[in-house]
């Protein structure tokens, strides 16, 4: 690894990040990408960081967000966005397996936790909606319910079903 990428680096990362990386190496343009989110965590901000497909990034993220939470134990929040739900079940699968990595090299195991939120197919708590099996279907079934043109309806006296879970979700805004 070059290090002029990251110059301000501490050591622990590097170290971490190359110890904690859970393939035998990675490459030039996975360690800067890893330093520039870094360089967003310490300054405490938000990052939106692209590179091309197959180019490691969500194994660069998980080996550098695992390494620098683990360190700054005060950094507990991560929110890792994805467009389908099938990216987000690879990440969680990635992290599992950098855990176990890391664990393989540490000989112990660490406490790191994650949570995947999904799609309204695996969350919604309507049981009528929930029967429902795909995934399109779910979807109308709940803007049926919760639309804002819905409510008014509603509001203006006509018999139409809410979602009640997600008015009193709403309703605490």
């Amino acid at each position: 690894m070059n290090s002029k990428f990251c110059s301000h680096t501490p050591e622990y990362i590097q170290v971490k990040t190359r110890k904690s990386f859970s393939y035998k190496a990675n490459k030039l343009e996975q360690y800067a990408y890893m330093c520039d989110l870094k360089k967003t965590l310490d300054a405490g901000g938000n990052a939106v960081l692209e590179c091309p497909s197959g180019s490691g990034k969500t194994v660069s993220l998980l080996s550098l967000i695992v390494a620098y939470q683990l360190h700054h134990p005060e950094h507990r929040k991560l929110i890792y966005c994805s467009r389908t739900m099938s990216e987000i079940e690879k990440a969680l699968a990635e992290l599992k397996n950098l855990m176990a990595y890391r664990e393989k090299e540490k000989g112990q195991r660490e406490e790191f936790r994650a949570l995947g939120l999904t799609s309204r197919k695996n969350l919604c708590l309507h049981p009528a909606v929930r029967r429902e099996k795909k995934g399109n279907v779910v979807d109308a079934r709940c803007r049926a319910l919760t639309a804002g043109f819905v409510k008014e309806k509603k509001l203006k006296g006509e018999d139409v079903e809410l979602c009640v879970y997600h008015e009193v979700c709403t309703s605490s805004d």
